[in-house]
């Protein structure tokens, strides 16, 4: 018994340093597990529409063109991913349809287009309400972030909410580009021109005369689009709710040779800026075409802006009746 005893002292001690020694050296191999990696996320801005991918088709509409938008694509696991859709300087209360359209060959297509008509829902398909500014609305996708950004090919569309919608005519769209990629500067040229209410700034005769609160004022801006064509838009600021405004461009003329001695044409330029503008008590605004590029309107026309008063009947020789009354796109 005693040979025994002494016998397991020795072999419990090797057993207890043998185990010590085994939880140190598990100690020492035992690792950090592997950080996951942050989920990847990119976002891409988009332009109002003048003319950038089809030169000959850019926005023909009254909605502003201060319009922007953005996409951001946001890593949710390997193989799925969330679209976010951002537009800024909407109109509260209408709805812009959103869309993403697969690329096609145009001699494929039943209208021509570069795009395949019916939007495909399974990439981007949204309607999103104005608000007045800036409103998102997003999209879980069963693809995952880098097919979006890298392998779709495809085009980002936002339809105008003031016209019927169509897949076929792209003048038609406030916004389109190659969906989810980075678009190349356009360096057309902008410029936007402020006018104060006619208080007798191009003549002390012509103030105006009338009812009309004196707190309206306005900006005319010129939007070079890429075909050389331009946009003429229009914004009037304090325009009162209801009240429909005629905004015209009259070309200067020698007052010796009008019938009524005004020193402009007294028939407005349909071709440069003839619009109706409805005001809603608060900034108020249209645009339209012009065949006139925009080194032309900025440089070369000689004429006047007049914004006439709503409250009185239109007449085109009495400028007393013109709330806003300057030259035409000159500071």
């Amino acid at each position: 018994m005693k040979f025994t005893r002494h016998l397991a002292l020795p072999v419990l001690a090797f057993a207890l340093l043998a185990g010590t020694q085994s939880c140190k050296k598990d100690d020492v191999e035992t690792t950090e597990p592997t950080p996951t990696p942050p989920a990847m996320s990119s976002t891409y801005d988009y332009e109002f529409n003048n003319g950038q991918v089809v030169p000959t088709a850019a926005y023909d509409g009254s909605h502003m063109d201060n319009v922007t938008a953005s996409i951001t694509v946001t890593e949710l696991t390997s193989s799925t991913a969330r679209i976010t859709v951002t537009l800024n300087n909407t109109i509260a209360g209408e709805t812009y349809h959103t869309h993403a359209h697969d690329a096609a060959d145009p001699n494929t297509t039943p209208n021509g287009t570069p795009y395949n008509e019916s939007p495909n829902t399974a990439v981007y398909t949204q309607m999103i309400m104005g608000n007045g500014g800036t409103v998102s609305a997003s999209q879980d996708v069963s693809m995952s972030y880098a097919d979006i950004t890298s392998s779709y090919e495809g085009f980002f569309v936002v339809h105008d909410p003031l016209q019927p919608i169509t897949t076929t005519d792209i003048s038609t769209y406030l916004i389109v580009g190659s969906f989810a990629r980075t678009q190349a500067a356009t360096n057309l040229s902008s410029m936007t021109f402020p006018y104060a209410f006619n208080t007798g700034q191009v003549a002390a005769a012509y103030a105006y005369n009338g009812m009309h609160d004196s707190s309206l004022s306005g900006d005319l801006k010129i939007q070079e689009l890429a075909d050389g064509t331009s946009r003429v838009s229009v914004m009037l600021n304090n325009s009162m709710d209801g009240e429909m405004y005629h905004v015209h461009a009259h070309d200067a003329a020698d007052p010796n040779t009008t019938p009524n001695n005004t020193p402009y044409d007294e028939t407005p330029n349909a071709g440069l800026c003839t619009m109706m503008v409805t005001g809603n008590g608060g900034t108020a605004g249209g645009s339209q075409m012009s065949s006139m590029s925009y080194a032309d309107i900025t440089s070369v026309y000689e004429g006047f802006f007049v914004v006439h008063d709503p409250l009185q009947p239109i007449t085109t020789t009495d400028p007393t009746t013109y709330v806003l009354l300057g030259l035409f796109a000159r500071n």
